[in-house]
């Protein structure tokens, strides 16, 4: 694709697939371009380097996230369909999990969605900087609930490029873990469950703490206390 037909959106677009399919560690301006049907040059005309591409994909899909109707809904509500949205998301495109340890990500996309989760905790009677905590809180825990999911992207991924076959590795991987986990009686009662799987939680594992832990932010604003700040 010449370079005066290519746009930034096009590149954006084909960029997440690339990340979708590839990972981080698959994301380069010669791939990019060959999936554009363009020379890198014409990629760099437009986006300048990789960590601008990311920041840029990773804005695009966080316009993905639900933001839910505050006028129709409770706040519980609202934030369990936000995170559940989030999660979903970050779910999808496994990547950027583990872009947050190494890029620096704004934009449009991320404001919309930072500044509707503030109006959510606002909502619930949060004020000031206890409403950023609530936020921050609910964030981290969504983005640490996603992080199985992207860790075995990423190791799938890296079993394949070294030519072995991921689903056997994984299977004696487990085998040999049960072995250490008969030796431990909790353990070896759940060895027939699907917690027993890799990097896999009980059912609804994700549900049930997301609610425990609005339960939590709840009780602590109706008692009137914040643990970092005293009394709200």
């Amino acid at each position: 694709m010449p370079r005066d037909t290519l746009t930034k959106e096009q590149i954006v677009r084909t960029a997440v697939e690339l990340l979708d399919d590839e990972g981080l560690e698959g994301l380069n301006m010669r791939s990019l371009g060959k999936r554009l049907g363009s020379a890198a040059t014409a990629v760099y005309w437009h986006v300048k380097n990789k960590d601008n591409l990311v920041r840029l994909a990773g804005d695009h899909v966080w316009d993905e996230i639900e933001l839910p109707d505050l006028a129709a809904m409770d706040w519980r509500t609202a934030a369990t369909r936000m995170a559940g949205s989030l999660h979903a998301m970050l779910t999808r495109h496994p990547w950027l999990v583990q872009a947050f340890g190494s890029y620096l990500f704004y934009g449009p996309a991320k404001a919309r969605h930072d500044d509707h989760s503030l109006a959510i905790y606002e909502a619930a009677g949060f004020e000031g900087a206890a409403a950023d905590r609530a936020a921050a809180a609910v964030f981290t825990f969504v983005l640490g609930s996603a992080l199985g999911s992207s860790a075995t992207a990423t190791l799938m991924r890296r079993l394949r490029r070294e030519g072995g076959d991921p689903e056997e590795l994984i299977r004696d991987t487990l085998a040999k873990a049960g072995e250490d986990a008969m030796k431990f009686p909790r353990l070896r009662a759940r060895l027939d469950t699907p917690s027993a799987d890799y990097n896999a939680s009980p059912e609804r594992t994700f549900e049930y703490a997301l609610q425990a832990l609005l339960d939590g932010l709840d009780a602590g604003r109706a008692g009137g206390f914040d643990r970092d700040a005293g009394r709200l």
